[in-house]
């Protein structure tokens, strides 16, 4: 469900939404999702002083909160 989630939310922030790849790693209380985008694309994802990538973090944690999974979102250039 996050990688699901946080594909769709990527995508639309995106210019090339062709250039959206997502790595994910399953762990017993949590979800690392590792996020790659094309290098023009990077400060869209990431936003001013690091907004838009703190406001998808939390969307994605709320999202799997009844779930008792924790998620940790990377960003990778």
């Amino acid at each position: 469900m996050g990688k699901d989630l946080l594909e769709r939310i990527a995508k639309a922030l995106v210019d090339d939404p062709d250039g959206v790849s997502i790595n994910c790693i399953e762990g017993a209380k949590s979800t690392i999702l590792e996020l790659k985008v094309n290098d023009g694309d990077v400060g869209k994802i990431i936003g001013k002083q690091g907004r838009i990538a703190v406001a998808i973090r939390i969307i994605l944690n709320a999202a799997l909160a009844k779930q008792k999974r924790r998620v940790i979102l990377e960003i990778l250039d």
